[in-house]
């Protein structure tokens, strides 16, 4: 082979996609030095003709080095055929034995003669046969284990559904609704600054009061305790783990013991902080960050003394024990990545530590552990308190009758600089960030500042990495939205330091994580929702709809031409919504607030580009007055043909959700920023520090939201989506 011929097939072994189609159609083809950049990162180098036949080499040379794969993946009622490499040399017949997850073993035997073979190859000088072995065996679904006789390594054999859970209210037709919040937004007289987990089980429980079947949050991953003006959920240190920030301080069973606790928010001083970041309209993440976390020593001190010194045996005690005993090693690698990132500073940002402390399973980091025992357990402390109260919130919304549950959100990735990347640098490519090519929602591409997991790797642990993610996110939920689902199938990878043109397609192994998501979903009898907005795979909402996981439908997208499509046009099995986080709400897409922010802040590259965004809106309004028309939906005296004269009142804003509660959508989400009646977006992509982005608060607190003006008017479209009484 010539050495381009080399690089593409290393390259389509490796899953680099030869090219891409973008949303308007046009074809992008990989450059060969996307692709070496990318083989380097991902630890196959093709610098030049030689390395790439040597990496070509070790990947053809792979499957056969080892007599078992890592992992097969099947679905329920296949037959499980299994790929075997041994060689020539071994024993025969081959035993085999599989040990279900739940302890039953099956053994058998087989001659190699009565094996289909599948070719000889020669690798380090031994002669291996590749030879398949057809397992007559009716496995129930989860993950048990292959093991051959004489062998080191036993293969990880899951078995798992061919869909995802589907609610009883939203199996055969049903229709739901929701209320969709970013937790950290919600206002209450007893907050500290920002919204927590009380907050979520009050607000479930208003929402159950209204009729809603499910409450929606954003991700409630761990952040940067250091860095806390690192704000975005959607770059995390940690999609394991929660964040701290939304415990409620007084709510932890220690307070009532912790007279330290106490006396700290009685201080004059405490008290008048206190009072001035719960009076703030954006969080001052600093302020809040250090008042909780001043209490929450307090009440760690407090739980050692009463609970864990000497030989108190205390409930609380035991269930601490077991929480860290059920944590595993993830669990104290993250606490010591947080203790540690006290100790050295830099903001939590390990590439900046001393070499000495950059790999977890480095003697200093162990010597650090051992010399700081309590500060490791403060942070897995506030992780089981955090377990807890998400818990607790959880139990009140079923008690109310959120039927559904509460409805978690999970990031596409974690910060580079975060916990996840540094406990698992053997799946994390540091030298690859994951983004998306150019599209409507920015037209230069987007890099998200997130490395890309490594599909081998992934693969060689038996998935265990995302199983974990899963079950992480999945408790406590009843559904989970995926961020950018796609991801499952394939993502856009940019070499570190590049632009996203730079970038290129990297597959992952599709049917395999599907089949895995579907098992835990089953597990946890949880709803999938798939994020599918962007340059979306032909055929991949047809396969996530066979998966019973639900698309993710933004009324602002959701065109067809020179036209909103029709509510009969949405598919049953989808989320419908308005609007997202990224987007202007209802009454900041009426009046424009988005554009206003974007030319405040230098975004439009000249005039003519704010000019044609801003006729564009206005056309946007009279196709969606058009649209409302056609339904018989327009409020009295709303006029298509008056634009600028029509604001965006509750009946309009009422209107316009009653448009997607007609959809056969399984579920229809209301955004509690346009219950409220915000005009300013949580987030503006393409920015950082230019503008308060995670910060702003909710208008309304939560005690007068049964009063939103738009719940009211809402009320007899959302009461049809009401589950059926049995």
């Amino acid at each position: 082979m010539s050495e381009r011929q080399h690089l593409d097939r290393l390259a389509g072994l490796a899953g680099i996609e030869p090219g891409y189609w973008d949303i308007w159609g046009n074809y992008y083809e990989t450059s060969e030095e996307t692709k070496r950049t990318i083989l380097a990162a991902l630890g196959l180098p093709a610098w030049d003709e030689a390395l790439a036949e040597t990496s070509l080499s070790t990947v053809e040379d792979e499957a056969w080095s080892r007599p078992l794969p890592p992992v097969s993946v099947v679905r329920e009622g296949e037959a499980l055929s299994v790929p075997l490499s041994l060689s020539t040399a071994a024993g025969d017949p081959i035993a085999w034995q599989v040990t279900e997850e739940g302890g039953r073993v099956h053994r058998g035997t087989v001659g190699r003669a009565d094996l289909d073979g599948d070719g000889v190859r020669q690798v380090d000088g031994h002669t291996l046969e590749r030879m398949r072995l057809d397992l007559n065996l009716d496995l129930p679904i989860g993950y048990h284990e292959l093991r051959l006789d004489g062998a080191k390594e036993a293969m990880r054999l899951i078995v798992c559904p061919r869909r995802c859970h589907l609610p009883p209210g939203l199996a055969d037709g049903g229709r739901q609704w929701g209320i969709t919040t970013h937790l950290y937004t919600v206002r209450s007289e007893r907050d500290w600054g920002i919204g927590d987990f009380t907050d979520l089980g009050d607000l479930a429980e208003q929402a159950a009061s209204l009729g809603a079947s499910t409450l929606g949050v954003n991700p409630l991953h761990s952040l940067f305790p250091q860095n806390p003006e690192h704000a975005s959920p959607y770059s995390p240190s940690s999609r394991l783990f929660l964040n701290p920030v939304y415990l409620d301080v007084e709510a932890v069973p220690d307070w009532g013991k912790s007279d330290e606790a106490r006396a700290l928010m009685s201080s004059p001083e405490f008290a008048a902080e206190l009072a001035r970041v719960r009076a703030l309209p954006f969080i001052d993440y600093t302020a809040v960050s250090r008042l909780k976390m001043q209490a929450l020593e307090r009440l760690h001190e407090s739980f050692r003394r009463h609970h864990l010194e000497g030989k108190r045996k205390s409930a609380r005690a035991t269930a601490f024990r077991r929480f860290r005993e059920e944590g595993g090693e993830r669990l104290r690698r993250y606490a010591i990545f947080e203790a540690l990132a006290e100790h050295l500073g830099e903001g939590g940002r390990w590439p900046q530590w001393p070499d000495a402390y950059k790999r977890p399973e480095s003697k200093a980091v162990a010597a650090f552990a051992k010399r700081n025992p309590e500060r490791v357990e403060f942070h897995e402390y506030l992780q089981w308190e955090a377990d807890r109260q998400l818990g607790e919130a959880a139990r009140r919304a079923a008690d109310a009758g959120i039927e559904v549950g509460l409805y978690r959100d999970l990031a596409i990735g974690a910060d580079p600089n975060g916990a996840d990347a540094w406990s698992q640098q053997d799946v994390i490519v540091h030298r690859g960030r994951v983004g998306c090519p150019p599209d409507p929602f920015s037209l230069l591409g987007q890099d998200w500042g997130t490395p890309p997991p490594h599909p081998r790797a992934m693969r060689d642990q038996a998935y265990e990495p995302f199983i974990a993610i899963l079950r992480a996110n999945m408790r406590h939920a009843g559904a989970l939205r995926i961020d950018h689902v796609m991801g499952l199938m394939h993502l856009f990878w940019i070499p570190a330091g590049e632009l996203p043109k730079a970038g290129a397609y990297v597959e992952y192994p599709f049917e395999d994580l599907l089949g895995i998501l579907a098992l835990e979903s089953r597990r946890h009898q949880c709803l999938v929702i798939g994020e599918d907005l962007g340059t979306v795979p032909d055929g991949f909402r047809e396969r996530m709809a066979e998966a019973n996981i639900l698309s993710y439908r933004v009324l602002y997208f959701e065109k067809d031409g020179d036209r909103f499509k029709g509510p009969d046009e949405y598919p049953a099995l989808a989320l419908a919504c308005v609007s997202t986080h990224d987007l202007p709400t209802l009454v900041g897409f009426w009046a424009g607030a988005d554009l206003d922010l974007k030319k405040r802040l230098a975004q439009f590259p000249d005039d003519d580009a704010e000019r044609g965004e801003r006729e564009g809106r206005v056309h946007d309004r009279w196709l969606l007055l058009k649209a409302l028309e056609a339904q018989g939906l327009l409020p009295d005296g709303a006029d298509p043909d008056n634009v600028d004269g029509i604001g965006m009142t509750a009946e309009l804003a009422g209107a316009v959700h009653r448009y997607l509660a007609l959809s056969p959508a399984s579920l229809l989400m209301v955004q509690i920023d346009d219950l409220t009646g915000e005009a300013e977006q949580i987030n503006l992509p393409g920015t950082n520090t230019e503008r308060p982005n995670w910060r702003r608060r909710l208008s309304r607190p939560l005690s007068a939201l049964g009063e939103a003006p738009l719940l009211r008017i809402l009320a007899d479209a959302l009461r049809e989506r009401r589950p059926k009484a049995s």
